[in-house]
């Protein structure tokens, strides 16, 4: 995913990612719950996420290779 990808994300977006699958074999997805950015530092970008009920994880600029937009 680039940056401009993930300051295109808005709250609701799926994202999948790119090693990791779910039991069945598709790649885990998530539902994006905000994404933060900063005037100070344009290149900078945070994308909080939730996957399933409990599991929240947070993916900042230098993570962007290992998840990519959901096709759903």
């Amino acid at each position: 995913m680039t940056l401009s990808e993930a300051k295109a994300l808005r709250n609701g977006d799926m994202i999948h990612h790119v090693s990791r699958k779910n039991a069945d074999g598709t790649p885990m997805r998530a539902k994006v719950t905000s994404v933060k950015t900063w005037k100070r530092e344009p290149e900078a970008v945070e994308v909080h996420v939730k996957h399933g009920m409990y599991d929240y994880a947070v993916f900042s600029e230098e993570d962007l290779s290992l998840i990519e937009v959901g096709r759903e």
